[in-house]
């Protein structure tokens, strides 16, 4: 997992690709979303977010 980060931040330095950064933030979060929503306790508080 490391050596992937290690090497998608040397992509972004070297090709200057700063415009992928908010689009892999934004995939992380819909992930950690989908990851949180999946304990049913957690769901109702999900749900009045959206």
């Amino acid at each position: 997992m490391r050596e992937l980060i290690k090497d998608l931040w040397a992509y972004l330095r070297e090709r200057k690709k700063w415009w992928l950064l908010p689009v892999i933030a934004a995939l992380l979060l819909i992930g950690a979303l989908l990851i949180l929503t999946s304990g049913p306790a957690v769901a109702p508080f999900v749900y009045t977010l959206f």
